[in-house]
């Protein structure tokens, strides 16, 4: 089977995106698959002749450009398959304002919130009555952690506010809920696996932030998450839950705050880091899955979304095969 590795690409995740890259192209088993990494930033138009003959490919570009479905739909046109959810889910989940309507809709528990527009006035009086204090402030569609401040006061919030807008034109102002931060990684299509939930314990307080995230020995990640059964049951089924609202396939990960016996879902990952630092991997070896096996399984559910009948074609067969799905 021939697999392209896309990875790199033009979002402030870059250099994440370039080591779960490199990561998956040296595990996957050169036995099954004949590979090829592209790092489409160098010349998009080429993806189109390096996608030739290819039977999948395994899209690790996190981000703007890479996670939000635009990637995804020159993947449709091109009728190449590729691991991970489609233009739609991958779109919504990466925005945080838009998650976070499906989120309630679904009946899923989530922090209060404000959406803020580049230009638009605020007031710091208006936020802390309708929020509290402290806030987190986020950019809309960033990810691992970046542009993501807490803010106790006045002047932390217009730091948090310009440093977020710097990102992005559209920010989330959210009130900060003290808790357990887990993580829950989800598998599947139609049926869906939750793997051993992970717990999160930054060294540097009570902040997963980009460097407590990629330095080794910032965070303690426990896994399985010390939670009793009835707890990690409710928030394994949250994960899973997250994972259908958004219209997510393939694989997942939701990032949750547990407070009490309530269960706070923040945001769902359509491209999970892949790295030797990442929490996919850590929850599939909890499981009982290597990393290998692991990239087996996720090449075979993306496979089984697109092509049917389930069973691989090739390139040569693939036209007429190749489903849209919604």
């Amino acid at each position: 089977m021939n697999v392209l590795v896309l990875a790199g690409g033009w979002s402030r995740e870059r250099d994440i995106s370039i080591k779960s890259g490199f990561a998956v192209f040296n595990a996957l088993n050169k036995k099954k698959y004949n590979m090829k990494f592209f790092d489409p930033a160098s010349d998009i138009s080429s993806l189109i002749r390096e996608s030739v003959g290819i039977d999948i490919v395994f899209n690790l570009l996190h981000g703007r450009l890479g996670e939000d479905g635009s990637i995804q739909g020159l993947l449709n046109i091109l009728r190449v398959p590729y691991v991970g959810s489609d233009v739609l889910a991958s779109a919504v989940a990466l925005h945080k304002g838009i998650s976070k309507d499906i989120y309630r809709a679904a009946g899923l528990l989530v922090p209060r919130a404000v959406r803020l527009a580049r230009g638009v006035e605020w007031s710091y009086e208006g936020i802390s009555a309708e929020l509290g204090l402290p806030v987190v402030v986020k950019p809309a569609s960033e990810g691992s952690s970046i542009g993501i401040s807490i803010c106790t006061d006045k002047d932390a919030l217009s730091r948090g506010i310009a440093g977020a807008f710097e990102c992005e034109r559209d920010i989330i102002i959210e009130e900060f809920i003290e808790g357990r931060e887990i993580t829950c990684c989800v598998m599947g299509n139609d049926v869906q696996e939750t793997l051993p939930l992970i717990e999160i314990i930054p060294q540097n307080g009570n902040f997963f932030d980009y460097k407590a995230k990629y330095t080794p020995g910032a965070t303690i990640e426990r896994c399985p998450a010390e939670l009793d059964e009835p707890l990690a049951g409710k928030a394994s089924s949250c994960g899973a839950r997250a994972h259908r609202a958004l219209g997510c396939s393939v694989w997942s990960r939701t990032d949750m705050i547990v407070k009490g016996d309530c269960i706070y879902v923040l945001e769902t990952n359509t491209i999970p880091g892949m790295t030797e630092n990442s929490l996919f991997p850590l929850a599939a070896r909890a499981a009982g899955m290597s990393f290998p096996g692991l990239l087996d399984s996720l090449i075979g559910l993306s496979l089984e979304k697109h092509i049917n009948p389930p069973d691989r074609l090739s390139s040569k067969t693939r036209q007429g095969a190749f489903t849209y799905p919604l």
